[in-house]
C-alpha cells in the first residue's frame, strides 16, 4: 500500500507554491528537445515537461509495442532537435556501434559498427539469449546465463553520450576519449553515419571516463573515475584540465567496474559550476570559461557525506531549486540504508546551524530512505535522484534475497536480467519533498509494492506523473503513479525478458510515448484505444 505523510499533506495544502516551482533553462548548446543526454537535461533531474501517457490498467497488445533491434546496450536515447524537414531522431551508441532511428517510425536509418568488431548482434543472436530468460529467471543456472549475458557489457565503448545543437553525437569512450560523429550529409536526418573526429585526454589524465555534460558556454566536460574533470571544445582542439581534491588514493580505490572512485555522472548549473560525487565527497568545480579550478578562494567547494558502505553513492547528483529558490544539490549517499542529502550549492544562509551529525556544515538535510513499512536492513539505488519543483523521488535496487553463492559484489545481477524474478525484485518508491518555510525535508509518500528493479525514472510535469519500468509476476511493466500523492494511475503489462529494462532511462519522446532500451534493443510503448 501506499503511505502518505506530512510532505503529500504539504504538496495538497501549497499547490500554489508547487505550481511556482521554478525549471532549470534549457542549455543553448545541446540538441532542442526534451531529452539531449543522459537524465534530460544538465541538471540531471530525470524531468520532461513532454505529457506521458494517461490510461487504465491492462495488458498491453504485441501492435502496440514497437520493438527495434540494435544489439547489446543502447543504455540511453538522445533526440535531435528538428532537421530542415521537420524530422526528428534518435541517436544511440551500444556495443555494436552507433544508430540513428527515426523518431516517429521507430525504425533503423543508419548504423556505423565499431572498429575491428568481432562478433555481429543478429536479431537471431538475441533471440536465443532473450529465450534463455524467458525459459527462467531463477536459480544457479539463471544467474550463469546473467553473468555470460552481461560479460557482453565490457566490449561498449561508452554509456555516457550527448548530443549537441548541431547533431554532433559524442561518446565517452572508456579508453580516455571523445570522439564526434555526425551526419555524412549535414542537415539530412536519412544520410550515413560518419566520424567526425575524437580528442584524447592528455597525460596525466587517466581512468576510465564515467561521465559527459555540457556548460552553458558550449564546453563538453567528461570526468574520469581517477578524479580528472577535462573541458573539452566542441571542435576537439582545446582542452583544460583540474583533479578534483582529495583525489590521491583515486587508482588504488578504482579497482572494480563501475565502482570507482568517481561512479556516476555530474550535473552542471546555468553558471557552469559542476557537481560531482566522488567515494566520500560531493565537489562543486567552476569552470570560468578558460580554466577549472577546485579552489575555494574561486567559489568551488569539498564536502564529506555520510558513507557507511565505504563504495560511495549509487546516483548521478541532480539540482534542485532555481532562480530566487532554495538551491541545492540532491543525492543518495553511500549508508547501508542510504539517506536522501541535500547540500546548499551557493552560499550557506546567514545562521544556518551544522545539523547534529553531519561531517559538515553544507549539508541541508539528510533523512533515511525506509521505503515505509518494508523494514529493509539495506537500501541502495543505482540511480540518480528524480527532481521536480522541491520533490526528490528514489527507488529501491537492492534485491530483496541474495542466494548465498551470489557474492555481495554481483548482486546487481540479481536486479539486471533477473530482475523481475519475484524472488530478487525489488521493491519500494520513496519521494521527498523540501519545505522552504521550515528549511526541513520531509517523507512525502512511499509507494510500497511498486518495484522498480533497474531502470531510471522519469517525471513528467505536463501530466503529473512518474514513469517507471517496474515488474509484476515476473513479467515488465510500465508504472505511472501521481507526482503528489504516490497513488497508482495505472501499470500496463509490456512481456517477458525482451523487454527488461537493464538499468535504461524511462524516456517520454516528443510525442508523450515512453521508450526505453532493453538488453538487445529499444522500445516504445504505443497503446492505441482503450
Amino acid at each position: 500500500m501506499n503511505t502518505v505523510g506530512a510532505g503529500a499533506l504539504l504538496a495538497c495544502l501549497l499547490p500554489a507554491l508547487a505550481m511556482a516551482a521554478a525549471t532549470p533553462a534549457p542549455n543553448p548548446w545541446l540538441a532542442d528537445s526534451s531529452y539531449p543526454l543522459p537524465h534530460g537535461n544538465a541538471a540531471q533531474q530525470d524531468l520532461t515537461p513532454v505529457a506521458g501517457p494517461l490510461g487504465r490498467s491492462r495488458a498491453l497488445r504485441s501492435e502496440e509495442l514497437d520493438y527495434t533491434h540494435l544489439g547489446p546496450a543502447h543504455f540511453g536515447a538522445f533526440t535531435s532537435g528538428r532537421y530542415p524537414d521537420g524530422r526528428r531522431v534518435l541517436w544511440s551508441n551500444g556495443v555494436n556501434g552507433v544508430y540513428k532511428v527515426d523518431h516517429d517510425s521507430f525504425k533503423v536509418l543508419a548504423h556505423l559498427p565499431p572498429e575491428g568488431a568481432q562478433t555481429e548482434y543478429t536479431p537471431a543472436y538475441a533471440d536465443e539469449r532473450i529465450a534463455w530468460f524467458d525459459q527462467g529467471t531463477d536459480g544457479f543456472w539463471a544467474l550463469t546465463k546473467a553473468f555470460r549475458a552481461a560479460s557482453v557489457l565490457r566490449d561498449l565503448s561508452g554509456v555516457y553520450t550527448m548530443l549537441d545543437r548541431d547533431n554532433r553525437f559524442y561518446v565517452g569512450h572508456k579508453s580516455g576519449s571523445i570522439w564526434a560523429y555526425g551526419d555524412a550529409i549535414e542537415g539530412d536526418a536519412g544520410s550515413a553515419i560518419v566520424f567526425k573526429g575524437k580528442y584524447d585526454f592528455p597525460a596525466p589524465v587517466s581512468g576510465n571516463l564515467i561521465g559527459i555534460n555540457m556548460t552553458f558556454d558550449g564546453w563538453i566536460i567528461a570526468v574520469t573515475e581517477h578524479g580528472y574533470v577535462i573541458a573539452v571544445s566542441r571542435d576537439l582542439k582545446r582542452s583544460y584540465w583540474v583533479r578534483l581534491l582529495h583525489a590521491e588514493d583515486a587508482e588504488a580505490a578504482s579497482t572494480r567496474v563501475g565502482y570507482g572512485w568517481v561512479r556516476n555522472s555530474f550535473a552542471i548549473d546555468e553558471d557552469n559550476n559542476i557537481y560531482i560525487a566522488s567515494r566520500d565527497h560531493l565537489h562543486k568545480v567552476v569552470w570560468n570559461g578558460e580554466s577549472l579550478s577546485v579552489m575555494r578562494r574561486h567559489g568551488a567547494w569539498s564536502e564529506p557525506y555520510p558513507n557507511g558502505t565505504g563504495e560511495g553513492t549509487g546516483a548521478t547528483p541532480s539540482l534542485m531549486g532555481f532562480g530566487d529558490e532554495d538551491r541545492f544539490v540532491v543525492f543518495t549517499d553511500g549508508d547501508v540504508r542510504m539517506n536522501m542529502t541535500l547540500m546548499w550549492r551557493d552560499e550557506i544562509p546567514a545562521g544556518w546551524k551544522k545539523l547534529p551529525g553531519m561531517a559538515s556544515h553544507r549539508i541541508a538535510a539528510s533523512v533515511p530512505v525506509t521505503m515505509g513499512k518494508l523494514d529493509l536492513k539495506a537500501i541502495q539505488s543505482e540511480q540518480s535522484v528524480v527532481v521536480a519543483g522541491y520533490g526528490a523521488l528514489v527507488v529501491n535496487n537492492q534485491p530483496r534475497n541474495e542466494p548465498w553463492y551470489v557474492p555481495e559484489r554481483a548482486n546487481r545481477l540479481l536486479v539486471s536480467f533477473l530482475g523481475s524474478n519475484p524472488r530478487y525484485q525489488p521493491y519500494g518508491v520513496q519521494k521527498f519533498q523540501w519545505n522552504p518555510r521550515t528549511r526541513t525535508l520531509e517523507s512525502a509518500w512511499v509507494a510500497e509494492q511498486i518495484s522498480s528493479p533497474n531502470c531510471v525514472p522519469m517525471v513528467s510535469t505536463g501530466s503529473n506523473r512518474v514513469y517507471l519500468i517496474g515488474a509484476r509476476d515476473n513479467q515488465w511493466t510500465l508504472e505511472a503513479l501521481n507526482w503528489d500523492t504516490g497513488a497508482e494511475d495505472f501499470h500496463y503489462v509490456i512481456g517477458g525478458q525482451r523487454y527488461n529494462s537493464l538499468f535504461a532511462g524511462t524516456l517520454i519522446d516528443e510525442a508523450g510515448r515512453v521508450i526505453y532500451g532493453t538488453p538487445w534493443g529499444r522500445v516504445r510503448l504505443n497503446p492505441r484505444g482503450p
